[in-house]
Order: structure tokens, then C-alpha cells, then sequence
């Protein structure tokens, strides 16, 4: 089936033709025709990513098609894209495992990028807060932009509280539709090791009351039934824990090697 398709984007790009003024780039026109030509071969294809689980609020936008499909950026490139979505208690240890397995991945020659969700409330989602509708929007957009950096073969790393199992399996949702691969990752500790942990004294504000709508106190934290991973950080270190990680995405596909790659 790859054949198949590769040998129908070079056709379509062979039979564009060239200017003398620009001998090696084709016309607008010339990329929208290899485009219909493409849908019409591959109408399964058409536009599999221009929706989520739900429709656009916008009227009058129409899906742009690339001239790769994933599978056609996976032979090319040989990056392979996945998710790992890394879940748990404030305090678990989500974005010290994400920073090292980030290191070793890219250190092993992986294209790598995490995602972590004080971060991307500093610029996405600043217009955020902790409500439950807030949650849920906060979820859903780091979800399409992960799916994005895995469609073109970065392994994303997503260190996010997601406290609602109906927003992860909406976010898993997102990926599976489209064939991409999407890991849920359990950091998995009890509260009173992560609250004695309490790297932002966050805890402590919420025992007293100083802040509302915290995971694990006043507000619940829905645990995965079925995980691809389960990271127990009071039981390994950060480094067994990213080691686990690596070992559980070479098991589905991504090609890392054991060792980091010479300087």
C-alpha cells in the first residue's frame, strides 16, 4: 500500500510542470491539482485530521491536505511519531521524569519536545484557570497540538495533572482516529507522599484553604484503569522511571537505541 502511494506522489509531482523563471517550482495551481489528483486516488485521506471529536465553531474553512501522509513522513524521515501522556497527582514527579526521558531521547538521536502544563499556561492556555470547564478547554487544546507534533514524527511528552479520565480518553481519541500513537503514562503515588513532596507548597495552601479547586484535596483526580504505563516514582528513581519509558516505546514501534549517540 506504501508503494502504492509513494508512487502516486511522485507521478503527481512529476507531471508538474516548470517555468523557465522558476525551473525547479511549480505553480499554485499546479500543487492544487496534485492535491485533487491525490484525494481523488486516496479519498480515505481527504481530510482525516480537519476535525477532532467535535465540529469547528468557524463556517467557511476547508481542511489544507499535505502531499505526505504520515506513513509517506515515516519512510522518508524515519521519525516515528508517538504521545506519551504523562498523568498524576501535583507533586508525582510528571515533569522531572518528562525532563530527563526528553534528555535521553534526544540524546539517543530521537526528535523529542515536552510539554509541560505550567508552561503552556504561561503562553496557550494563559487565558486558563482551574474550573472544571477550564480543565477541560486546557486539555483538549494541548491534546490537538501534541497530536500535531505527532503527525510529523516527534515523540511528545504531555506532563499534565488531566485529573478527568473522560478528557484523557477524549484526547486518546483525537489520536487513535488518525492512527497515531498515543500512550497514557500513570505517575502513580500515593497523596501523602506527593503532598510530603510539595515542590510548590501548593499542598499547603490547599489545606488551608488559600486555594480552591486543587487536585486531591477539594477536587478529584480520576485514576487510569488501563494504562500503557505505570510510573511509580517512590518505588524507582527519575532515572529507572525515563528508562521504562524508553523500554515501553520501543515495545510499540519507535526505534531508540540503547545507547546515547557519541559526541
Amino acid at each position: 500500500m506504501f508503494a502504492k502511494r509513494a508512487a502516486s506522489l511522485a507521478t503527481s509531482l512529476r507531471r508538474l510542470p516548470t517555468s523557465a523563471a522558476s525551473p525547479i517550482s511549480p505553480s499554485f495551481g499546479q500543487v492544487a491539482a496534485a492535491l485533487a489528483s491525490r484525494r481523488a486516488i486516496f479519498p480515505s485521506e481527504t481530510s482525516p485530521r480537519a476535525s477532532s471529536t467535535s465540529l469547528p465553531k468557524s463556517e467557511n474553512i476547508v481542511w489544507s491536505d499535505s502531499l505526505l501522509s504520515t506513513a509517506e513522513r515515516l519512510e522518508m524521515t524515519g521519525c516515528k511519531g508517538a504521545t506519551l501522556w504523562l498523568t498524576g497527582l501535583s507533586g508525582s514527579g510528571k515533569s522531572t521524569v518528562s525532563s530527563v526521558l526528553e534528555k535521553k531521547l534526544i540524546e539517543r538521536g530521537v526528535l523529542a519536545y515536552r510539554l509541560d502544563g505550567d508552561n503552556v499556561r504561561m503562553g496557550l492556555n494563559k487565558d486558563m484557570g482551574f474550573s472544571h470547564a477550564d480543565r477541560v478547554e486546557n486539555i483538549r487544546r494541548i491534546a490537538e497540538v501534541s497530536k500535531l507534533f505527532t503527525d510529523c514524527g516527534i515523540v511528545t511528552l504531555t506532563s499534565f495533572i488531566s485529573p478527568y479520565r473522560e478528557d484523557r480518553d477524549r484526547a486518546r481519541e483525537i489520536f487513535e482516529k488518525d492512527g497515531l500513537l498515543f500512550m497514557e503514562v500513570h505517575v502513580d503515588v500515593p497523596l501523602d507522599v506527593a503532598e510530603s513532596r510539595d515542590p510548590k507548597g501548593l499542598y499547603k495552601k490547599a489545606r488551608s484553604g488559600a486555594l480552591k479547586n486543587f487536585t486531591g484535596i477539594d477536587d478529584p483526580y480520576e485514576a487510569p484503569l488501563r494504562p500503557e504505563l505505570v510510573l511509580r516514582t517512590h518505588d524507582f528513581s527519575v532515572d529507572e522511571c525515563a528508562d521504562q519509558a524508553l523500554e515501553a516505546l520501543r515495545k510499540c514501534g519507535v526505534s531508540i537505541p540503547q545507547d546515547a549517540i557519541a559526541k
